[in-house]
């Protein structure tokens, strides 16, 4: 009954195990969150470089941003394997050796090729640890605290982006990357004592790790057995086949995640972040990377009370809002073709000339894009955590891993594509798109608000809405 789950609940929540293994997980997000903005403080004072083996060109300090979404495709690509062959923990600690690998490069580069091979690498270890990262939580987390442990990947990865600018204010670009080796090893290290996934043990027919492990993650003093005797029965041994693929318990899910995280990346969160970064200070920065910070903090207390739907359906309808006003307001102008401008001016910094026209262009073009960063803050309440969330829920176990992996390849390749356009994608676009993601979450995405994941699954195979009432 509803009472003994609760007190399932509560006492699982008086084990603090459980936390510590997600803490564990997440600081790879962290270390995600670092790296992908590592380069925003660093391309400045690269352009400036007296050293002309370091000195940035234009070309080049687009291809230094890019590099990491390229590498972060990779690493969605190696996870279809890695969390299979491996496990979700230990492909989550393998992603370690090419982040301190590139981290290495970049803090003592000599020359350009290193820095871009350092950017290459730990963009796939993001890679790796956005496939891996939300199925693990999402496997070892009690229903009840799923949401609020789903939130977390998102929360530690806006949390070590706001670190970066805020070390960018004391330290230089190469003592950056020396603090970037900081969560990648204690992450490794807390991991080593974490369980696997009693989920993934269980399927590669190691029933008497998963049941130690779920024991370690619920506490002796819960009925454990009786959820690892649930698990037993929805886990089917093997590796997904292509016949498999075909049928609707198999497709429809992955449809829904790998469609969820492409029009994320085509609603313009993440160029509108790259390109917006050098038109605000770096104090500027690090207040908006904090509110942004508190917006996913609040989706992770809200969404196993809201549940994922409403959340999603607030946010998408504020950055709807934000991003047609700034259309509109552009008079059907591609405001980007400005901010680029401005964000030359303030990266090169070449004369006094263009000093004064920078700051004025940055000065004007900030009023009217406080409006996107509240939709970012919006956006970061549902849309922003709540994706990646879901893809770990909805997916089938048996195909987790890889269409897990799938998810990201899309995601980060899409993300890559529109920065190569830049934000000469016009703001009206975005609109559009993110008016067809609350059509696609209204008609496509389950609620799966304290729903145990073999719930969730039972929903797709038998498409029976009981299991999720």
């Amino acid at each position: 009954g509803s009472a003994e789950e609760s007190g399932y609940l509560g006492i699982t929540l008086r084990n603090k195990r459980l936390f510590l293994a997600a803490f564990a997980a997440v600081l790879g997000n962290f270390s995600a969150g670092f790296s992908l903005v590592y380069t925003s403080p660093v391309i400045p004072a690269l352009e400036k470089s007296t050293n002309p083996r370091l000195k940035l060109t234009q070309v080049e300090s687009s291809w230094f941003g890019s590099m990491f979404m390229l590498g972060a495709a990779a690493g969605g690509l190696s996870s279809m394997v890695l969390n299979d062959s491996l496990g979700r923990k230990l492909s989550i600690m393998v992603s370690a050796v090419p982040s301190a690998l590139g981290y290495l490069l970049m803090g003592s580069a000599q020359n350009i090729w290193m820095l871009l091979l350092g950017r290459l690498l730990t963009g796939y270890a993001g890679g790796v640890t956005s496939a891996s990262i939300p199925v693990y939580i999402s496997e070892i987390s009690h229903p009840g605290v799923r949401g609020a442990l789903g939130a977390c990947p998102q929360i530690m990865a806006v949390l070590g982006s706001l670190c970066l600018y805020a070390l960018a204010l004391k330290l230089d670009w190469r003592w950056l990357a020396v603090a970037g080796e900081v969560p990648v090893l204690v992450m490794i290290v807390l991991l080593y004592f974490m369980p696997n996934s009693p989920r993934f043990l269980i399927s590669e027919g190691k029933d008497e790790e998963a049941r130690q492990a779920l024991c370690w993650l619920r506490g002796k003093e819960t009925d454990y057995p009786r959820e690892l005797q649930q698990i037993k029965e929805s886990v089917r041994n093997g590796r997904v086949s292509c016949a498999e693929i075909r049928d609707p318990f198999m497709y429809k899910p992955i449809r829904i995640a790998v469609l969820m995280r492409f029009l994320q990346q085509l609603s313009g969160v993440t160029p509108i972040l790259v390109y917006l970064q050098p038109i605000f200070k770096s104090t500027a920065v690090i207040l908006v990377r904090a509110v942004r910070l508190v917006s996913v903090l609040i989706a992770a207390v809200s969404m196993d009370k809201a549940g994922r739907k409403i959340l999603l359906f607030v946010s998408g309808k504020s950055w709807i809002k934000q991003v047609f006003l700034q259309g509109f307001q552009s008079s059907q102008q591609v405001l980007i073709i400005s901010a680029m401008h401005c964000s030359r001016a303030c990266f090169s910094w070449s004369s006094g000339e263009e000093r004064e026209g920078g700051t004025n262009a940055a000065m004007g073009l900030s009023l009217g894009l406080s409006h996107v960063e509240m939709g970012k803050n919006c956006y970061a309440m549902g849309w922003g955590p709540i994706t990646w969330l879901l893809m770990s829920e909805i997916l089938p176990l048996k195909a987790r891993g890889v269409a897990s992996g799938l998810c990201v390849v899309v995601s980060w390749l899409t993300a890559f594509g529109l920065e190569a356009f830049g934000l000469e994608v016009p703001f009206l676009f975005f609109a559009f798109i993110s008016v067809m993601n609350l059509i696609f979450t209204g008609c496509c995405v389950p609620e799966t608000k304290g729903r145990s994941l073999e719930q969730i699954e039972s929903y797709f195979r038998t498409g029976r809405r009981s299991f999720m009432n």
